[in-house]
């Protein structure tokens, strides 16, 4: 079989590039996905304090819209589920950084499609620098065709979106980032040995287009978000379970 005259297959140096780029590592500073998810326990309150630093650290990375003015003073949309604020509570204004504290919009949705839909309507507006959602579970509405709804949104109308997931177990979504967050033991404060210091969490990234999983423990001063690498790095990446378990029957017998 001879291949078409019109198609030639990649070089040694595209395939080589191709490889570095499936193999780099994800690091602070860098340009995030336009729709990232990051799950996390409800019990702990790591999956919004996450989110945020990752959100602020890549606000801090971008160009400045061509405005003339110095400052970004587009609002933050943040949409919560009723169900979300009785299990982690509602963002507290005076204890969020500075950046954010005054240009935030705080939504409470009484149910998932709601949530979905004030999410959607905020990636679509370009006066929002950019959106997070905090919704629990695995709720129907949110199945891929909603959540490619939102990448879409997201990439078009170039609104970030950083969505919380409490309590839920990573399904199909077109997310282009996902995470798996818990809190972990914070910095010594310095002089107050009995006082916690700056916070810390564990993360583990299980899905990335185009980057290797990995996992870090990330710190946030304030002022920037730092990274360093996990002891387990080495160890296997998170096990998603996107296949229903079917008890008594092989994968092979369904």
């Amino acid at each position: 079989m001879t291949m078409p005259s019109h198609l030639t297959l990649p070089s040694a140096a595209d395939l080589a590039a191709v490889s570095a780029s499936r193999t780099a590592r994800w690091r602070p500073g860098l340009r995030d996905a336009s729709h990232s998810e990051v799950f996390a326990g409800s019990a702990e309150c790591a999956g919004a304090a996450v989110a945020l630093s990752l959100a602020l650290d890549d606000w801090r990375m971008r160009e400045r819209p061509e405005t003339g003015e110095a400052e970004d003073r587009r609002a933050v949309l943040w949409v919560q589920t009723r169900a979300a604020v009785k299990l982690g509570g509602r963002p507290y204004r005076p204890g969020l950084p500075r950046e954010v504290s005054h240009r935030l919009i705080h939504v409470i949705a009484e149910k998932d499609a709601d949530a979905l839909f004030a999410l959607e309507e905020g990636l679509r507006c370009r006066e929002i620098a950019f959106v997070m959602g905090e919704v629990v579970g695995n709720p129907k509405a949110l199945d891929f065709t909603a959540s490619r709804r939102l990448s879409l949104a997201a990439e078009r109308h170039g609104v970030k979106l950083w969505l919380v997931r409490l309590d839920a177990r990573p399904d199909l979504s077109s997310a282009r980032l996902r995470w798996r967050v818990e809190a972990a033991p914070s910095s010594p404060h310095g002089p107050n040995t009995q006082a916690p210091g700056t916070p810390a969490w564990h993360a583990t990234l299980f899905r990335a287009r185009a980057h290797a999983p990995g996992e870090w423990i990330l710190t946030d001063d304030g002022r920037a978000l730092s990274a360093a690498r996990s002891r387990d790095e080495n160890a296997a990446p998170y096990p998603v379970d996107l296949v229903r378990r079917t008890p008594g029957r092989s994968l092979a017998a369904v």
